[in-house]
């Protein structure tokens, strides 16, 4: 059997406690809801390609780095 491995969502969850941010600071920088972050942290969806920008921009990093 395959695992997939959400390399995004780790990544996410890693930055964000990186800067001490709980999902709920990191959903007001972004102006989406609480669950949304806990929803790309636990790997049900990810993000729209704007919200993704807008995160790279926050953690200054890039989109391959944030995906892979």
């Amino acid at each position: 059997m395959i695992k997939y491995e959400n390399h995004f969502a780790e990544n996410l969850r890693s930055l964000r406690k990186s800067k001490s941010w709980t999902q709920e600071n990191l959903a007001n920088r972004l102006g989406v809801n609480k669950r949304t972050i806990s929803a790309w942290e636990t790997g049900v969806c990810e993000p729209c390609i704007e919200a993704l920008i807008e995160l790279c921009n926050i953690f200054d990093e890039t989109p391959e780095n944030l995906l892979t």
